[in-house]
């Protein structure tokens, strides 16, 4: 398989080989070793408001496909397998209230937590129940209302999201309400990490997006790299208009600040705006296809559709329009690698080389 090694040093660095946007052998293996092993984001605790409630969902469907359901009782909310243990049935079929989790096939129930409650025609069986016989419980990571989970128990949430939680803690999250009638899907004909590279990176800016150059202030424009697994790009607004209003144990106090761009490995973007948040999933589909789930929630709306937090969907757009050409050109005979801007390209850098960690 091709070497994905990056240079620790940018001055000297290139890109990542072209097969890693068209090889699907490489696309499977990111399965297990990026996707499965990272923290993922679910939803909200809006999910699962009341004592029994259970919402069972799909864990980035057509990649990792992973059947879960999330349920609430008196000790709080857990998130389960939603694979029956008998015989693999999935035991909750849509959102519901019930008092215990129940597979419809051969009649085996379950806790709200996934211990086995019951199983008829078992009385026989020896060693029974085992602790297989439950269903699996997951690590469950919860920010504010927001909730994810990681397959693999192999790294903790903090080194992920400590950084990004402790910039923003001044914002009363609590605050902040769903809206699904803004939230968007977005389909993009491109490789899930071109669209994560593209949006790690500044440079394009004026050349792309010229409705948001307008409004922030290029020169300004900065990358902060939160080791190991994330970073922030900071926008700053060319006047202080349509900024944050930040307190003064903000780090940032006295700037004008009109958006965090957050990024947390590999495929997450919380995108805050002085109106709100913004989450950007991004979801792969084919080693060429991905489905991208803008997530809205909403602080103040009477600060919508203005500085850098207006017209999202057209900057989606001409995001997917440029992508689009690039998985194009990555597959051509006459481009294997780049090299990176020293000023302007810091993020991508280190998104690859946290991606040549993990697939190694």
């Amino acid at each position: 398989m091709q070497d994905f090694s990056v240079d620790p040093d940018i001055a000297k660095a290139k890109t990542l080989h072209a097969d890693f946007y068209t090889s699907q052998d490489v696309f499977e293996e990111c399965k297990e070793k990026i996707f499965a092993s990272s923290w993922q984001f679910i939803g909200s605790t809006d999910l699962v408001k009341d004592k029994g409630d259970a919402y069972p969902f799909t864990l980035l469907e057509n990649y990792l496909s992973e059947p879960l359901v999330l349920t609430r009782n008196k000790e709080g909310i857990h998130l389960l397998s939603n694979v029956c243990t008998h015989r693999g049935n999935i035991v909750v079929d849509q959102p519901c209230q019930l008092t215990h989790l129940r597979c419809r096939y051969h009649g085996r129930s379950f806790h709200l937590d996934g211990q086995l409650n019951a199983m008829p025609e078992f009385k026989e069986v020896k060693n029974f129940p085992a602790e297989t016989d439950h269903l699996k419980s997951l690590q469950l990571f919860s920010w504010s209302k927001w909730l994810f989970t990681s397959l693999h128990e192999k790294y903790p949430a903090d080194v992920f999201f400590k950084d990004m939680m402790e910039r923003v803690s001044w914002m009363p999250l609590d605050e902040f309400v769903y809206r699904p009638d803004l939230s968007r899907e977005f389909h993009v004909k491109a490789n899930w990490a071109l669209y994560c590279e593209n949006y790690l990176e500044g440079f394009h800016v004026p050349f792309v997006h010229a409705d948001l150059s307008a409004v922030l202030d290029y020169g300004d424009y900065s990358t902060e790299l939160f080791f190991p697994y994330s970073n922030l790009q900071v926008g700053i607004s060319k006047t202080s208009e349509n900024c944050f209003d930040l307190p003064a144990s903000s780090p940032d106090h006295g700037k004008n600040i009109a958006a965090y761009y957050f990024w947390v490995f590999p495929n997450m973007m919380f995108n805050f705006y002085p109106w709100g948040l913004s989450v950007n999933v991004v979801k792969p589909i084919s080693v060429n296809e991905t489905k991208v789930e803008f997530i809205t929630y909403v602080w103040d709306e009477t600060k919508m559709e203005k500085g850098a937090g207006a017209a999202l969907d057209k900057v989606e757009k001409e995001d997917e329009a440029i992508v689009e050409k690039v998985q194009i050109g990555v597959r051509s005979r006459f481009y294997n690698q780049g090299r990176y801007s020293v000023t302007r390209e810091q993020g991508t850098h280190h998104f690859h080389r946290i991606l040549a960690e993990f697939i190694k």
